[in-house]
């Protein structure tokens, strides 16, 4: 019985060494787990944050604004103006100033913007009195800018305003505006009784745009001394007939046709950089005319 006993005393040390070992192993083994899972989950939120570091930079560069464009201006249709004293055929001047067919230019014309021209005809006949003449033309090209806008938007606004200062001038009578078609882009005719001391003048301004070009023609007529006035009907055919001639100048100098019907900015070529419009302020269009007696003292 006492051996037996002995025999299970060493079968049960025997087996608690042997649960001693094991747990002693696995005791030993758990801190070598636990490091190995702590570095793979120091490397794993080491990638995860140089992920997120790389999703956000690369988030950060696509969201960030390009440089925006620059602004551009459609380009303006003619680049140059004619010489104004050569707009008007012989024929035009010898119906319009038969007795002062030449010109006297604009002493502030500038070829690329700016050109004027004038004449002044006495039809001296003594005693039986006189036709006085006088016509005024000119011409204002504006250049596309980005800043003030396309060359044909300006001078847009500068066509409206040359028509309103024509409707207002001190001391017209009876005037009248009408619009006229076929002639440029847009254009008006005004026209107006005015009285001075030589006697009542007819005026007739007509201002017509074509693309970026205005053109202002004032045509006034009077009889003096005794002689009848001239009729503003055959005065305004002959300043719309001027401006239609004017305009196709304008067309033909920068290389289209010399039509001068309803323009368009095809038959121009038109410009590759909007350059800035001249600073120079535009000359206001006469509409008074020179002193008859002042051209009869050069013709006598």
């Amino acid at each position: 019985m006492q051996r037996a006993a002995q025999r299970d005393d060493r079968a049960q040390q025997t087996t608690r060494g042997k649960r001693l070992s094991r747990v002693l192993v696995c005791a030993a083994a758990v801190p070598a787990v636990l490091i190995t899972a702590a570095c793979s989950s120091d490397s794993g939120d080491s990638k995860g944050k140089g992920a997120d570091s790389s999703a956000q930079q690369s988030a950060s560069g696509s969201t960030q604004p390009s440089a925006s464009a620059s602004p551009t201006v459609q380009a303006a249709a003619y680049k140059k103006l004619p010489d104004a004293c050569a707009v008007l055929s012989k024929k035009t001047l010898t119906n319009l100033v038969p007795s002062g067919t030449s010109g006297k230019k604009g002493s502030s014309d500038d070829p690329s913007s700016r050109a004027s021209c004038s004449w002044s005809s006495l039809d001296n006949n003594g005693v039986k009195g006189s036709q006085f003449r006088w016509l005024n033309i000119s011409l204002l090209r504006f250049d596309s800018d980005t800043t003030r806008g396309s060359g044909e938007a300006q001078a847009h606004t500068y066509f409206g305003q040359q028509v309103k200062d024509a409707e207002a001038v001190d001391g017209a009578k009876n005037t009248k505006g009408t619009p006229l078609s076929g002639t440029g882009s847009e254009a008006t005719a005004v026209r107006y009784d005015l009285k001075k001391k030589e006697g009542l003048f007819k005026q007739q301004t007509v201002v017509a745009r074509v693309e970026n070009v205005v053109v202002t023609l004032d045509y006034n007529g009077a009889g003096l001394a005794g002689e009848k006035t001239p009729d503003a009907d055959d005065l305004t055919k002959s300043a719309q007939a001027a401006v239609k001639e004017a305009i196709g100048a304008v067309s033909s100098a920068n290389g289209g046709s010399s039509s001068g019907g309803s323009a368009s900015g095809s038959s121009a070529s038109p410009s590759q950089s909007a350059s800035k419009p001249s600073s120079k302020a535009p000359s206001k269009s006469a509409s008074s005319g020179a002193s008859p007696s002042e051209s009869a003292a050069k013709k006598n």
